[in-house]
């Protein structure tokens, strides 16, 4: 698929299938992330997987909205130099990296037939806690990740857009 029409197709997935996602698959994901472009190419992203029952519960328990993937995905930023602290309108560097990161991977996902849904509402202290592998590590998004259950569709309004002379301003 070109980008034109998987940039259209993508939709944030909410309904997995229990299908497990293939090793293969995860690994094109994973490198997508570990490919994302870094402020001075200092590659501050983490990714840690959650495949076992056990992982997924924990990780679910800090999460306000539940989709019960085969995989979820965690994504932070190594809080190691003192650049990542540095800001660009309130964001430091080490968040926008990991960001550009999620990004980069929920398209591969795509291209790859797979489903996944930026999470932002999880308390990161609590997946901290649960998770010590973690430490020194600022959590930015959870990412469910897997194949859509049948029956899945993109929301009502997922076609909805603005028109583009709303969005964009040319000076």
């Amino acid at each position: 698929m070109d980008f034109a029409q998987l940039e259209k197709a993508r939709y944030s997935l909410r309904k997995f299938s229990e299908r497990p996602v293939e090793q293969e698959k995860l690994d094109l994901v994973l490198e997508a992330a570990r490919c994302a472009p870094t402020a001075h190419n200092k590659q501050p992203q983490r990714v840690f997987v959650f495949k076992s029952a056990e992982a997924l519960e924990k990780a679910d328990a800090c999460a306000a909205c539940h989709f019960h993937s085969p995989l979820l995905l965690a994504v932070a930023y190594k809080e190691e130099a003192a650049w990542t602290r540095d800001t660009v309108d309130g964001k430091n560097h080490g968040e926008i990296d990991a960001a550009i990161a999620v990004t980069q991977m929920m398209l591969q996902a795509a291209d790859l037939g797979l489903g996944t849904t930026y999470v932002g509402m999880f308390d990161p202290q609590a997946l901290l806690a649960a998770f010590p592998e973690m430490a020194g590590c600022t959590p930015i998004a959870l990412l469910p990740i897997g194949y859509p259950a049948e029956g899945a569709h993109p929301a009502r309004l997922h076609e909805d857009r603005i028109p583009m002379e709303d969005m964009v301003t040319v000076l």
